[in-house]
């Protein structure tokens, strides 16, 4: 992958993350490219979600948080104080590590973000539930059986139409924190197939623990170690075939071989 030919997504400049004064994540910059699947791997307590979740400012959340530093998503600042989160979210989607469905039909489950952004109209909401099943594929599944419950689906199914539900408010980019790890290998495979075709059109950053899987998938893979002084730092961020055959550090290579972590 010829990195200078992309286009860049995401821009991280000097981002730090405190939890109170606990030093999280230190001097973090990267550039996220369109259209690629980026692998945030390292071992556990290294920052990783914390790093994937100020993409979508779910770290907002946790009230002793403070945040040094830039993100630019498409050339804007999203810890600009002008930046709607509400907006933020829809550009930004999340699959989180176990499927949290919500105790609705598969139907409910995809429109209920449409609606919340103003989308009202039956035959609008239709075409969204067809296009974003589709995209999951689930849509030759239950297209004659919209309203089953979604929590009567299995694990793998319940995690494709979480996906699906994050593709029916059009995001720009996609996140996957651990999305695979509560899954059998079947419903892995499926869900890695899916994520690409889905970076086709979309922008999909995962977190995994699964070395396997990101040299799979991914197209770039940045590791996360957390330093003498315990804060999460970016080892090394490369195309993920060159990282895997050539890490350039050797902390990234004890870890990948499975001597570290």
């Amino acid at each position: 992958m010829e990195n200078e030919q992309r286009k860049v997504k995401i821009k991280t400049e000097n981002i730090n993350l405190y939890y109170g004064t606990s030093h999280a994540l230190g001097d973090i910059c990267a550039d996220i490219y369109e259209n690629t699947i980026t692998a945030v791997i390292g071992p556990s307590g290294c920052g990783k979600s914390t790093f994937l979740r100020l993409f979508n400012r779910m770290n907002d959340l946790i009230p002793s948080v403070t945040i040094d530093g830039c993100v630019f998503l498409n050339g804007e600042d999203i810890y600009s104080k002008d930046t709607y989160v509400v907006d933020l979210r829809k550009k930004v989607g999340m699959v989180f590590q176990k499927p949290n469905i919500f105790p609705m039909s598969i139907r409910e489950n995809i429109i209920v973000g449409p609606r919340q952004h103003g989308i009202k109209k039956k035959q609008d909401l239709d075409i969204i539930v067809e296009r974003s099943l589709k995209q999951a594929a689930l849509w030759d599944d239950f297209k004659d059986n919209l309203h089953k419950p979604g929590l009567s689906l299995s694990a793998g199914e319940q995690q494709r139409l979480c996906i699906a539900r994050a593709l029916a408010v059009e995001p720009d980019v996609i996140l996957f924190d651990e999305s695979c790890s509560a899954l059998d290998p079947e419903s892995t495979m499926r869900i890695e197939d899916l994520m690409s075709e889905l970076a086709k059109k979309y922008t999909i950053i995962i977190v995994t623990h699964n070395m396997e899987q990101a040299a799979r998938v991914s197209d770039m893979s940045a590791f996360f170690m957390i330093d003498d002084e315990k804060i999460g730092r970016l080892v090394e961020y490369a195309p993920t075939g060159d990282m895997f055959a050539h890490p350039k550090d050797k902390r990234t290579e004890d870890y990948i071989t499975g001597r570290y972590g």
